[in-house]
């Protein structure tokens, strides 16, 4: 009798442990992506985002950050490395692979953002309801946002349209090489961490990227020169995605799922917006307090360009044609989204 008591209470013990981990298991993911660990994205975005999820989880989900490419490949190979299991979560620009992505162009287009906290939870609306199931099919996307105003930094002065004549400048998305071209300039595509040797050994006399990250690129020492926008709306604005593998996400227990979608979606979309828009100005009195020359376009002067820069939409809207994608309606629903967005 006693040993049937026994065998029951070891048989109940394994049951319990069998069923334990639906419910307690601990899950570490790794997450790779493309800037150093002191710029603002990584440092005041990522890692209050995991720690946020650590909290909500009572310590069962970890995430261990791995930054400036310490996992090996390039940045444009980071969305795959999360498709093909090489690591769990990805960190990238869309743009670092060109063309792949063309719906989410819609939001690189010139002068098409005009506040960078609406524009990034527009893009997190638009991945949810079309671009998930089309160009991000082979991956979970946990959020996606969009840095503010892009700004040009180069070591000759840009005052007007005309000085874009001659300058060889990096461009970080297709969108943005073809208006640099039509703006009279050359552009070099690159990712975000050549730049500071292209600037110093003269492949490049510039860039074009927001404020934020210019610090960590002590971007600052290598130009003096940066020009702004006047009105409401940027020149350009990037694109960035934060995905998972989705076999990955699928094998996670759902109570640990529910708390991933929640810290994540909209939510990590607006507070991604806010701390790039945030740390703007921040980096931009580093750059004055350099001495550095810092030129705002006046709107009469922009309007120069955003009338220059008219055929990169022409352009981008025949070759969504051509691919059976709505070119003009999906820049009327950006467009759309941002303004019911904006103020919120």
């Amino acid at each position: 009798m006693k040993r049937r008591a026994l065998f029951g209470l070891a048989t109940a013990g394994a049951l319990v442990l069998a069923a334990a981990p639906s419910f307690a298991q601990d899950v570490t993911l790794r997450l790779h992506q493309f800037l150093p660990p002191a710029a603002n994205l990584p440092k005041n975005m990522l890692v209050p985002w995991a720690e946020r999820l650590k909290e909500a989880s009572d310590g069962r989900i970890e995430i261990q950050m791995f930054d400036a490419m310490a996992l090996g490949g390039a940045p444009n190979a980071l969305l795959d490395q999360a498709r093909d299991g090489v690591v769990d979560i990805s960190m990238t620009l869309s743009g670092y692979t060109p063309g792949r992505f063309p719906r989410t162009e819609v939001f690189e287009l010139p002068f098409m953002m005009s506040d960078p906290v609406a524009t990034a939870v527009s893009f997190w609306q638009m991945i949810e309801s079309d671009f998930q199931a089309n160009e991000y099919a082979d991956v979970k996307v946990l959020s996606g946002w969009v840095h503010g105003p892009g700004v040009i930094h180069t070591k000759d002065p840009v005052t007007r349209l005309e000085d874009m004549q001659g300058k060889t400048l990096r461009a970080p998305t297709r969108i943005i090489t073809d208006l640099l071209g039509e703006l009279g300039a050359t552009a070099v595509g690159m990712p975000l961490p050549a730049v500071p040797e292209a600037l110093s050994k003269g492949v490049i006399n510039g860039t074009v990227i927001p404020w934020e990250v210019t610090p960590a690129m002590k971007l600052s020492e290598l130009v003096t020169n940066h020009a702004e926008f006047g009105g409401t709306e940027a020149l350009y604005t990037a694109t960035f995605v934060l995905v998972m593998n989705q076999d990955r996400f699928d094998a996670l227990p759902d109570d640990l799922k529910a708390i991933i979608e929640a810290e994540s979606g909209e939510k990590l979309a607006r507070f991604a917006g806010e701390v790039m828009f945030e740390y703007d100005k921040p980096a931009r009195d580093i750059a004055a307090a350099a001495g550095n020359s810092i030129t705002t376009l006046d709107e009469t002067e922009t309007a120069r360009w955003k009338e220059a820069a008219q055929p990169v939409y022409a352009r981008w809207i025949a070759e969504m044609n051509d691919k059976g994608i709505d070119g003009q309606a999906l820049i009327d629903e950006a467009r759309a989204h941002i303004a019911a967005n904006s103020g919120k």
